[in-house]
């Protein structure tokens, strides 16, 4: 049905229709979560093993495992992360379990102690350019470091890069962006090599400008293997090594939180963030880093690894696209994102967000906070919502998205009604 086209009269008696089916809802207690991009149980099981692969073998490259040393990371745990990021092993740091974790290390050390030879952060004002729909734990990193954040618009290449240009070109103040290249969260755009190489050529007004390059997705492929560019050869090209610093964890392809994660920069920006590291820790885990290792093996097997995954998501984002075509390819009251990979569907309501959200939640459906994916969660047409399909089962699926449509259709019928 074309809500657009119906009478107020037969509007309004759907409406009562989609009460009633929303009541029933109601009263069986369903209960569902899917306000993270949780690993499934099935996903995580196909990591099992690597709990079995280190019993009595605990050297590698000449070190113990088990003793102090190491500061950068085993070698071959820092050789098999830095091909998550693009960059060397000689440029990489394997650190603890967590990539944001890495983030805030990051923040923290240019607000303590600057870098590229200008001041403390903390000595000065400082914004950071957020392309938006983004990653909301990006803008929380920001908030609690009292950054201004700038939203940028996304298209279908990557963010505004004029806007960006524009912006850095006279604003010293703007000290850095907040990047996820490939399956970006929740839009899953993956940049394009235009865009990267864009990125990579800026002329910030400020010398201590940097791009944060969350590669929290670059071997989340649903379907094929997509490429994007390097954006460290790519700085390298246009003599801006010391703009990148890129991310990266294996949370989404071994165990959340309890994998490995690492830090990929050049020049000045890996001396600032190595003598950072070494007045706060001896070593990272270097055990947890030779389990990875042995079990992940290589750049090609973690891909064959992937593909394993891929089989357990697809299902799962295809039903939920699938049910969006089917509920509304014609009345228009909700647009979608089809990403090729990642962990999220990006939806947009003709109706209030906030308002499909709280529908949800007192059926029993938790979905992530609406307007969560922009700066200070102000999404200014209240339309944005990100669907997390990768932890409950089909079953689950199928029932939380028949209630999701549900609230979509009555938030829009209401707007329409004016009520």
């Amino acid at each position: 049905m074309n809500y657009f086209k119906v009478d107020r009269k037969n509007l309004e008696e759907e409406k009562r229709k989609l009460e009633k089916i929303y009541s029933e809802f109601k009263i069986k207690k369903f209960s569902l979560n899917m306000s993270r991009g949780k690993p499934s149980n099935e996903q995580l099981d196909l990591s099992k093993e690597i709990l079995k692969n280190v019993d009595d073998d605990f050297v590698s490259s000449g070190f113990d495992v088990r003793n102090y040393g190491c500061l950068e990371g085993l070698p071959e745990a820092r050789e098999l992360m830095s091909h998550l990021m693009g960059c060397s092993a000689e440029d990489t740091i394997v650190g603890g379990g967590s990539s944001l974790s890495l983030m805030h290390d990051v923040i923290a050390n240019f607000f303590i102690k600057g870098v590229n030879g200008c001041p403390p952060w903390s000595s000065q004002k400082v914004k950071f350019l957020c392309p938006s729909p983004g990653y909301d734990r990006h803008f929380q990193l920001c908030e609690f470091f009292g950054i201004e954040m700038i939203p940028i618009g996304m298209n279908e290449e990557g963010p505004d890069i004029e806007k960006i240009k524009s912006l850095i070109s006279y604003d010293d103040s703007i000290k850095g962006i907040w990047c996820v290249p490939k399956y970006s969260n929740p839009e899953g755009i993956v940049y394009s090599d235009r865009v990267v190489r864009e990125l990579a050529n800026l002329k910030p007004r400020a010398k201590d400008f940097k791009i944060l390059w969350d590669n929290a997705y670059s071997v989340h492929d649903l379907y094929e293997d997509i490429q994007i560019a390097n954006i460290f050869d790519e700085c390298v090209k246009s003599g801006n090594e010391n703009l990148p610093i890129a991310f990266c964890s294996t949370s989404k392809i071994t165990f959340a939180s309890a994998g490995i994660a690492a830090i990929g920069c050049l020049g000045e920006n890996f001396k600032s963030m190595r003598n950072y590291f070494s007045r706060k820790i001896v070593s990272f885990d270097k055990v947890n880093q030779l389990r990875h290792v042995k079990f992940l093996k290589n750049i090609e097997n973690i891909k064959l690894h992937m593909k394993n995954h891929a089989k357990i998501l697809r299902p799962k984002f295809e039903m939920i696209l699938n049910k969006f075509k089917n509920e509304f390819s014609e009345n228009k009251i909700l647009k979608w994102t089809n990403p090729k990979g990642g962990y999220f569907i990006s939806v947009y309501t003709y109706g209030s967000a906030k308002k499909v959200e709280k529908l949800c939640k007192e059926a029993g459906l938790v979905i992530t906070p609406a307007g969560s994916s922009y700066p200070y969660g102000n999404d200014p047409d209240d339309s944005n919502i990100r669907i997390a399909p990768s932890y409950p089962s089909l079953e689950e699926i199928g029932k939380a998205v028949d209630l999701f449509c549900l609230c979509v259709k009555l938030s829009a019928i209401d707007k329409i009604l004016g009520s």
